[in-house]
């Protein structure tokens, strides 16, 4: 049985990778970020001012954000972290794109201060923003549409959803901000993650586009721009395909050209805040095999952790993966990849057929670019490994270092602690 998820290097770059840097590491292939971003640049070069700004939160790297600013992206980010982020990799003013929920004044005062375009999740926060960190001349409201869209398995369904506007408090919201002089304004919305029909996000599109025609036509005022949110999924599993971006781009284009165009609101912008579809194939974790536990199950125990990659711990998510050097061997082993958390969900896999493995082979954990390194933590003491950047020249950077014992304990004083005896 041959491997049916390639990797984008050869087992002796990661074996070599490995005699310098302790397993576990992130790896990030360089190459297949760029051309995801440009892939997606290419889909909706149709429209005058279309921007990708990557959602800062799925990989929250200054070195990978330095390259997709390269790529013309710019940068969703819903923290004051995440801007912080961002402002020191360059991005300044609309490159940046402020979408939170639940937002404390501080944050708004920080986006304000860089100039970002601020996304509303609420209509209370028009007066919050108001009287905390003043309005700037554009806003962008989030819209839920709650049960006229059904969402997906993992973002569940939008009337249960914490985020965003009804269609009601959309119309009075704009009026709001026209009657406190606002003269610039944005819709967005998002109500997928990890979908993998493309159709769904022309839906979304046609959506998005009615709101802003009846928008207009009832208040008067014009959208700068729509963001169609992000979502796109990634084929996690052997035998998924990826969506389709040159159709989805091509169909969004249809309905530009049947809906906007006619309406007289172009030009209008249309923009996205992708994360997982740009990083997310092109991030591994690579890890060595210690254990091999045989009692009511087979287990094989790896010196990662959930610590390092929760989400198959979180949410049952598949993840592949390769034993390197062992790509094509029969894969005749049905076990369970476990880390050495004290959580009995600390599981990479389950019932996985996998090749024999030995201790000291090599994992590689597939499709971890995004949502990986980032959802890391430090419970039971365990902490946080390398990233590690795979360059086009075949160069390997490494872009966050390992922490160490002395982070785990930097923000503890044991000085106040009673002399021991």
């Amino acid at each position: 049985m041959s491997n049916p998820k390639p990797l984008p290097f050869t087992a002796e770059t990661v074996s070599r990778i490995a005699a310098e840097y302790p397993t576990p590491f992130y790896l990030y292939d360089e190459k297949g970020i760029r051309e995801s971003a440009r892939r997606l640049n290419a889909a909706f070069a149709w429209c005058p001012g279309f921007r990708e700004y990557f959602a800062v939160k799925a990989t929250p790297n200054p070195y990978i954000l330095e390259l997709l600013k390269e790529e013309g992206l710019g940068a969703d980010c819903s923290s004051k972290p995440e801007l912080t982020l961002s402002a020191k990799v360059g991005f300044s003013g609309e490159d940046i794109m402020f979408t939170s929920n639940n937002t404390l004044a501080s944050e708004y005062q920080a986006a304000r201060e860089l100039g970002a375009i601020i996304n509303l999740d609420d209509i209370s926060h028009i007066e919050y923003l108001r009287e905390t960190a003043g309005l700037p001349e554009l806003v962008c409201f989030r819209y839920n549409p709650g049960s006229a869209r059904e969402g997906n398995v993992i973002i569940g369904k939008p009337e249960e959803a914490k985020y965003g506007f009804t269609e009601p408090q959309l119309f009075e919201g704009y009026r709001k901000l026209r009657q406190y002089g606002v003269s610039r304004y944005g819709l967005h919305t998002m109500v997928a993650s990890n979908e993998l029909n493309g159709d769904f996000f022309v839906e979304t599109a046609r959506m998005v586009f009615d709101l802003a025609i009846r928008i207009h036509q009832d208040i008067g005022i014009r959208m700068e721009f729509v963001n169609l949110g992000g979502g796109i999924g990634i084929p996690y599993r052997p035998g998924q395909q990826p969506v389709d971006l040159r159709a989805v781009g091509e169909s969004v284009h249809r309905l530009y050209e049947q809906m906007i165009v006619p309406a007289g609101l172009a030009p209008m912008k249309v923009l996205m805040e992708n994360g997982r579809m740009i990083t997310g194939p092109h991030g591994f974790l690579v890890t060595q095999v210690v254990h091999h536990k045989n009692i009511y199950r087979d287990y094989v125990g790896v010196d990662a952790c959930m610590a390092n990659l929760m989400r198959p711990g979180m949410y049952g998510a598949y993840h592949h993966i390769s034993v390197l050097g062992k790509e094509d061997a029969p894969h005749d082993r049905v076990v369970d990849v476990v880390g050495s958390l004290c959580e009995n969900n600390d599981k990479f896999a389950i019932h996985r057929p996998l090749p024999a493995v030995e201790r000291g082979d090599l994992l590689v954990i597939h499709d971890a670019g995004a949502h990986g390194h980032a959802m890391g933590f430090q419970y039971n003491g365990k902490l946080r490994c390398a990233e590690l950047l795979l360059q086009e020249n075949g160069d390997v950077r490494m872009i966050r270092r390992a922490e160490t014992a002395d982070d785990y304990f930097a923000t503890l004083d044991f000085s106040r602690l009673k002399p021991a005896h």
